[in-house]
């Protein structure tokens, strides 16, 4: 595919209203997004709201962006036929090869787009949060590629999981932050950060790692990763001549999912699915806050989550760090209850057999975050695969995840 023209992202008919509001709900109640901060974040929000409007749709802007993307990360990311998989499913097998972008997932977009923004307004230093640590070395990354100061909050449980990326992040420039606090994962990460910005917004960008958040986060997110879909579409057109049958794509706080779904929801005959960690179990330790969860308000934003009867946050689980966030996005809490897009679960143990599987079938080593969406092949009916086309998004690869998987698959290799 060329990459003739360039990327604007497009208004939808369901964007939030001004104050980040998705429409509302079935039963009349406010939408789901919004702005759920200490009065000293709301100026700070508003602005960048009336900052990112401006450049959101400006050729100027976006032309920046693209530089980077095509001579920095490597876009157009391949749209691979996964010929292996085909065969031994029957369907045309599609990867959206995310993987294979500088850094070595779809972090990386957001990053660039958000960097560029914060350069254009003067902000000197950038702070972010992370999981599985992708989200923190492509924020590492790009301060070093702009000359910024940058600071990661990333759970001390992750950091023990994740210790390659966090020397990477080191060796990029980027101080390090382990939370204590909590479930030592991304949800604490995320409250420290937040922390951290009420004190430090007048000279800090805080870049946001998915479509989490108050707004403008979650449009603004959308709207960067939304280049996946994009170029999927017209990949797939040139090569097949129609769009797919079913979409796939895991969710964690849904950057990656809605980059995908982005271009194809509403499009007669595709199906979006974004698939949930299913951890040890729906009855045991997951992180489907659409399954299992139900509206309430965490980091800013109303959305589903996991929380207990008294609205406490209850904490998440996956193998995989990406995935382990007790919330989602508000935007897939709007395409759930409008039936826009639909949600399914992989378990742990089914997503380590899809890591496995695409290695030994394509040569090609997923993130675990990633390996949920492939494994969700197994778990689709011989009906919804004979003779279908089936995209994926391939968000990550598993460089990240090898330390984790040799200890896992040391008995079964």
């Amino acid at each position: 595919m060329t990459h003739n023209t360039l990327y604007i992202p497009r208004p939808v008919p369901h964007d939030p209203d001004s104050l980040g509001h998705f429409p509302r709900r079935a039963d009349g109640s406010v939408g789901f997004g919004g702005r759920y901060v200490p009065e000293t974040l709301m100026p700070v929000l508003e602005q960048l709201r009336l900052d990112y409007e401006a450049v959101r749709f400006d050729e100027d802007f976006w032309r920046e962006v693209d530089y980077y993307y095509k001579h920095y990360v490597g876009r157009p990311s391949a749209l691979y036929f996964a010929k292996n998989l085909s065969k031994e499913t029957g369907a045309k097998i599609y990867l959206k090869r995310e993987d294979l972008n500088h850094t070595g997932a779809h972090k990386i977009n957001h990053c660039i787009a958000q960097a560029v923004l914060a350069k254009r307004l003067g902000k000197k230093k950038i702070i972010a949060e992370t999981g599985a640590g992708q989200h923190g070395v492509a924020t590492a990354t790009v301060a070093a590629l702009f000359g910024l100061e940058c600071e990661v909050f990333m759970g001390a449980k992750d950091v023990a999981r994740q210790e390659l990326n966090v020397f990477r992040m080191k060796l990029l420039g980027a101080k390090v932050h382990a939370v204590e606090s909590g479930s030592k994962t991304l949800k604490d990460a995320m409250n420290d950060a937040i922390r951290h910005w009420v004190t430090n917004a007048r000279d800090t960008y805080y870049l946001i790692g998915t479509v989490a958040g108050p707004h403008p986060y979650p449009m603004m997110v959308r709207d960067i990763q939304s280049i996946i879909g994009w170029e999927a579409k017209q990949q797939l057109m040139q090569v097949e001549g129609r769009l797919p049958d079913t979409v796939l794509a895991c969710i964690g706080g849904g950057s990656n999912a809605l980059g995908l779904f982005s271009h194809f929801i509403g499009e007669e005959g595709v199906e979006c699915i974004g698939i949930e960690a299913g951890g040890e179990g729906l009855d045991c330790k997951h992180g489907c806050s659409l399954e299992k969860g139900t509206p309430g308000v965490l980091h800013g934003q109303l959305s589903y989550l996991l929380q207990d009867e008294d609205g406490q946050v209850q904490e998440a689980h996956s193998i995989s760090a990406g995935l382990d966030y007790p919330g989602i996005g508000p935007e897939h809490s709007y395409l759930k209850e409008s039936g826009k897009a639909t949600y399914d679960h992989i378990t742990d143990d089914e997503a380590i057999d899809g890591f496995v599987w695409l290695s030994r079938a394509e040569g090609i080593i997923p993130a675990f975050e990633s390996s949920h969406a492939v494994a969700y092949l197994k778990k689709m009916s011989p009906d919804a695969l004979q003779n279908k086309i089936i995209l994926i998004n391939l968000s990550g690869r598993g460089d990240k995840d090898m330390m984790q998987a040799q200890k896992i698959l040391k008995e079964r290799l």
